[in-house]
């Protein structure tokens, strides 16, 4: 299929608003995003334009179901959405945008599910992996943080601020929210997957995330057979491509320049 810069795809009932930037994924080496857990094609901003510009790739963003203009879904989330979202949607989107090779590039919940396709599925299209804030196990600073940002909110004026990138703000973030504070979502653990990943890894945190240490950092690199490249920001957070663009953008661009087949190739 031919895709238009801006649409939406039809994936298990479910339409997924998306936005293209730069040559068809078919025609070309190609950058999917994957956003983080209260993301959206939208709250990427020019990020991916500029990633465009840098590398020449076709960069392919989209928001998963309960996200954006994306169809709501069905709450409670299921604690496992991360790899539901790895395994059933993912594969499907990627052949259904005709995907050749690339890389697939995700922020925080995004990166977990990277590193879950990555593990899990033999895509032999994939060339490399950039996971930017990952969680792969569940931490007490995670927690902590994700009940304060229910507590913000429900009392100022958060919901209004997430109300400009989603079309049914409470389906997105009380489904993430949600998922994150049940108690049982404390055994979630993605580190069995990191040891089949066999494309390089390229890792960017900020070193004052408030969602996550560098705990998650170590484990990627002590569960890895693949080579992992660790890229820690000074004075960021738990977005590193809004806090400290210019750092990220270069990082992710000298991957895609060493991971991605010459153009033409």
């Amino acid at each position: 299929m031919t895709l238009e810069a801006n649409g939406f795809l039809a994936i298990d009932g479910a339409s997924l608003e998306y936005r293209l930037i730069g040559p068809q994924p078919s025609g070309a080496p190609c950058i999917v995003l994957l956003h983080e857990g209260l993301g959206s094609v939208g709250l990427w901003g020019d990020f991916p334009d500029k990633l465009q510009s840098a590398t020449g790739a076709s960069v392919f963003a989209y928001s998963r179901a309960g996200y954006g203009a994306s169809t709501p879904v069905t709450l409670p989330r299921p604690l496992d959405y991360m790899q539901r979202e790895a395994h059933d949607v993912l594969p499907k989107l990627l052949d259904l945008i005709g995907f050749q090779r690339g890389l697939l590039v995700g922020h925080s919940d995004g990166a977990s599910i990277a590193a879950i396709y990555a593990g899990s599925q033999a895509d032999h299209r994939l060339d490399g992996i950039v996971l930017i804030a990952p969680h792969v196990v569940v931490e007490d600073v995670s927690v902590a943080s994700i009940a304060a940002i229910k507590t913000a909110y429900e009392t100022t004026e958060l919901r209004a601020k997430l109300a400009r990138w989603h079309k049914d703000v409470d389906n997105a973030f009380h489904g993430w929210n949600g998922a994150w504070l049940d108690p049982a979502f404390r055994a979630w653990d993605i580190t069995g997957d990191l040891a089949y990943i066999r494309v390089p890894v390229a890792v960017i945190q900020g070193v004052d995330d408030q969602y996550g240490t560098v705990r998650q950092v170590e484990i990627i690199q002590e569960e890895c057979y693949c080579p992992v490249e660790v890229t820690m920001l000074p004075e960021t957070g738990h977005s590193p491509h809004r806090e400290a663009p210019e750092a990220t953008l270069r990082v992710i661009a000298e991957f895609a320049v060493a991971t991605l087949p010459a153009p033409g190739s």
